[in-house]
């Protein structure tokens, strides 16, 4: 009789790769029609080494405005510190095996040798995407891009769901933290500068 812990391991397992099997069953539908092979092989490149969402930080900090330069900035150095966490230290512990590669790819593609779990590209959309899209009104075209680059690497069956999945989940706590840790507004600051001149009326007008 085996261990409960080993059958908990088995159902997971099976679990899990259940959702992949069904998961790519339905990109299966997709792969080879020209419309999705350019969407989503455009995706997954713009993702390689984070380059989309570096340039979507650099137009925030270009575009000058209040809290721009700032938000903008917060992503480009959160992508990479990301991707250093990520590829070196994440995947290290986890060395999945890929899917099975396609006996040909229909566009150029970049082959990554890294495990394969969790997906670096759909870590760095949705950690960038969170920081990004934080008191924006076109929050959910940053969103939106991320879905579509993390789904690219299931479409390029370059990934397993479960590792788009498991990317997701941890780009987004990264984005959280990133909030926490870089604020776009200082409570502090703002207090002080609506407090201080009448500090200063209230002294006399300082030294």
């Amino acid at each position: 009789m085996r261990p409960l812990g080993r059958l908990n391991s088995d159902a997971r397992r099976s679990w899990v790769e259940a959702l992949d099997t069904r998961v790519d069953d339905l990109f299966a539908l997709l792969r080879g029609k020209p419309i999705a092979d350019r969407l989503f092989y455009t995706a997954s490149a713009l993702g390689d080494f984070g380059l989309l969402w570096l340039a979507l930080g650099l137009v925030r900090i270009l575009r000058g405005r209040p809290g721009d330069t700032r938000a903008g900035l917060r992503a480009v150095v959160a992508t990479g510190l990301e991707s250093v966490l990520v590829n070196v230290g994440v995947k290290s512990l986890f060395r999945r095996r890929r899917p099975r590669p396609m006996a040909a790819h229909p566009l150029p593609f970049r082959q990554p040798i890294t495990s394969s779990f969790p997906s670096g590209h759909a870590t760095a959309a949705f950690c960038a995407a969170s920081l990004l899209a934080e008191g924006q009104e076109r929050a959910p075209v940053y969103y939106a891009l991320a879905t579509v680059v993390a789904l690219s690497r299931v479409h390029t069956k370059i990934h397993h769901a479960s590792d788009v999945v498991g990317g997701i989940a941890i780009g987004v706590m990264l984005g959280r933290l990133g909030r926490r840790i870089a604020p776009l507004d200082r409570p502090a600051g703002g207090a002080w500068r609506k407090a201080g001149p009448a500090l200063i009326q209230a002294d006399g007008g300082g030294a």
